[in-house]
């Protein structure tokens, strides 16, 4: 869902406001994380809510994803519209499938990481149904099912 908000958004203001590509990309991947988050808050990572404050979550969020996003966008972008003369969506989804990966692990293990300090019931599950349900959750973000 995240990558057709981001392509949506980068169509959307280059279309509407003329200026740099590199200034629209950076605008719609703000855009596109803040609806991320909000995304793995309530549906990817929906159980592990509460186990650590939600400021934290954003901050973390912003700190690792907004870092990934913003710097390996911006680089492959300027390398694959400039050098490689990528039409502008085709190399944003090309830079937003090399960051995915990376981010969802973030994600994973520091951003909405348990607070293993508080009980939870997800503490009795079986590890290998936990790496499963990890995989699903990724799959699911990435692939855009579900929505």
């Amino acid at each position: 869902m995240g990558m057709v908000v981001q392509l949506v958004s980068l169509a959307l203001i280059s279309r509407c406001a003329a200026g740099h590509y590199l200034f629209a990309t950076a605008i719609a991947i703000e855009f596109t994380l803040l609806h991320n988050f909000v995304w793995h808050l309530h549906y990817t990572w929906r159980y592990r809510r509460e186990s650590v404050p939600l400021r934290t979550q954003l901050l973390r969020f912003h700190l690792s994803n907004g870092l990934v996003s913003m710097v390996g966008n911006l680089i492959l972008m300027r390398t694959l519209v400039h050098r490689a003369h990528l039409p502008l969506l085709v190399a944003n989804g090309i830079a937003i499938l090399c960051c995915s990966v990376v981010n969802f692990c973030l994600a994973d293990l520091w951003v909405f990481a348990e607070d293993f300090r508080l009980p939870s019931r997800h503490k009795r599950d079986n590890p290998r149904q936990r790496k499963n349900e990890k995989m699903r959750a990724w799959l699911v973000n990435t692939s855009g099912q579900d929505q």
